[in-house]
């Protein structure tokens, strides 16, 4: 079209060159979307967001009526040392009050799995939506505790036998006051020498505390403002909470769940996934959720190289990667 030295649309009427305006506008306004998005997809390894459901799901469930696990409930945690999978689940009555019992399974192939005739592994304290971390020749659990209000640690050297340590207590980032902020879904992460803990605050946000020592229980915040929190997307627009992290070609990944359904009965959790490079400053993916449906409590688990993501609440669940 002509134009004249103003840069105006010359010979045409008033609602052609505000139509034509408007595509100019609509096809930057989409180029500039598809750019963003491209930009953070290329962020995230397709080894991390490209899964499919296995054939034969669930791997795992509940033994349910008559057995002390009527049904298992939010996440388990999953550890692979090159010969054995071990899983760690919560186990209860079925019942909303009912106590949440830690519970075992083995596999040779993390699909097929044997219960403990140990179990429950703990019979005499709340243990509930577990991570299991291994350093130094120990087994480190955090979990909730009663009413998911505090997190709690216990240790092992088999992952069978687990001692009970008691409540983590959290601290303001000056170290002058307690955070008072239930401690849920504790997420644990450890590297040169420093354990940090990821927790949430009733699903409204995630903190980020610190600890030289474990064994002491006593964590300070990193920074008194939450480091993830819900939204602005509808899928985690409600709620949050972080269930893994792991450190992939110099960058952190967290494997979140978050709920955007806007009810309380029944509420439906999806998994998802965000990128840091401090532990402090997260991007989520623009593509989240990872997978389709109700399908939460989220566990990245390394084998032979590549990765297997398995979901845990109320069942487990396994995906394998379409990446190529």
């Amino acid at each position: 079209m002509p134009r004249n030295c103003n840069g105006n649309l010359c010979g045409t009427s008033t609602r052609v060159r505000a139509a034509f305006l408007c595509y100019v506008c609509a096809t930057t306004f989409h180029g500039i979307i598809h750019a963003e998005e491209s930009a953070n997809a290329s962020l995230f390894p397709a080894e991390l967001v490209k899964w499919q459901p296995r054939q034969g799901n669930p791997i795992f469930r509940a033994e349910g009526s008559g057995s002390w696990d009527v049904k298992i409930r939010e996440r388990g945690w999953i550890l692979h040392d090159g010969k054995e999978f071990r899983l760690w689940f919560t186990g209860y009555d079925g019942t909303r009050d009912g106590i949440k019992l830690l519970g075992y399974a083995t596999s040779s192939d993390g699909l097929k799995w044997q219960r403990s005739p140990k179990n429950p592994l703990v019979r005499n304290h709340w243990v509930e939506d577990m991570c299991v971390v291994w350093q130094g020749g120990i087994y480190y659990m955090f979990a909730e505790g009663p009413e998911d209000n505090h997190a709690v640690m216990l240790t092992s050297l088999d992952g069978v036998e687990w001692k009970w340590h008691g409540p983590l207590e959290v601290r303001t980032a000056d170290g002058a006051h307690s955070a008072k902020k239930p401690c849920g879904t504790p997420t644990v992460w450890f590297e040169n020498g420093a354990w940090y803990l990821f927790y949430e605050w009733l699903d409204r946000g995630v903190w980020l505390a610190k600890t030289r020592d474990p064994l002491s229980l006593v964590w300070t915040n990193v920074q008194d403002e939450p480091v993830l929190v819900p939204g602005p997307a509808d899928y985690d627009r409600d709620m949050i909470a972080v269930d893994q992290v792991l450190k992939l070609r110099d960058a952190y990944y967290a494997i979140y769940h978050g709920s955007g359904s806007g009810k309380l009965v029944p509420r439906t959790w999806n998994t998802d996934i965000a990128r840091s490079t401090d532990l402090l400053h997260w991007t989520k993916y623009t593509k989240n959720p990872i997978v389709v449906g109700d399908k939460s409590s989220g566990e990245l688990v390394p084998i032979d190289g590549h990765f297997r993501l398995y979901t845990m609440h109320d069942q487990v669940d396994v995906f394998e990667s379409t990446a190529k």
